[in-house]
């Protein structure tokens, strides 16, 4: 099984697409080597790669939704007028969208060390749940990922240092609503197409 790296946004600035990319690559040189190592038949060196399986291809997980959650910050995709379903469902949630990115940015900061912060909806017509996950962690099974917000330090240093809050307030200004939009409308065999497409 060969995995590849889904498109990144055209936005993106040299220093974090090069950054991004060297982390997708590595994720993926990583995966594609512990599937030629489950080749072999010595069950505890299967069991012992399970670590290293789980934290790689979370990651690559992670990466193709977040990537695919950006658009230019001037596209109409990054309008929040091009998803008024998912809109409504945050104003019923949470009273108004101002409202709902404070409380957003407030488990995003709350993340110790590395993580991801997600707005996922529970179930197949559950209400949307602001979570986070620790490292490369993957969002529950019976969570449709919405969107996602990448708090490893490799997302914001280069443009933000250590200003943790800057970038959580500028990334609402690139996050692809229609995409978003799509993943609320559907269930996770929408919000992971991309990640078939790249199998």
């Amino acid at each position: 099984m060969l995995l590849n790296r889904p498109s990144r946004p055209p936005s993106w600035s040299c220093t974090t697409a090069s950054t991004t990319t060297l982390t997708s690559q590595t994720l993926i040189k990583a995966l594609h080597a512990h599937a030629e190592a489950t080749k072999v038949t010595d069950l505890p060196a299967i069991v012992a790669l399970e670590p290293a399986i789980k934290f790689n291809a979370g990651g690559h997980i992670n990466h193709s939704l977040f990537w695919t959650n950006l658009t230019p910050q001037k596209s109409p995709e990054a309008s929040p007028d091009s998803a008024p379903k998912l809109h409504e469902a945050i104003r019923q949630q949470w009273g108004d969208r101002k409202t709902f990115q404070q409380k957003f940015n407030e488990q995003l900061l709350g993340i110790q060390g590395s993580g991801w912060g997600w707005l996922v909806r529970q179930g197949t017509t559950g209400p949307l749940v602001i979570v986070t996950t620790k490292d490369q962690d993957i969002v529950g099974k019976d969570q449709v990922p919405i969107f996602g917000v990448d708090m490893w330090e490799h997302a914001y240093y280069l443009q933000y240092l250590n200003g943790k809050a800057a970038y959580d307030e500028n990334i609402w200004t690139v996050i692809n609503w229609k995409t978003a939009e799509e993943r609320y409308l559907g269930g996770n065999a929408d919000a992971f197409k991309v990640l078939k497409a790249a199998i």
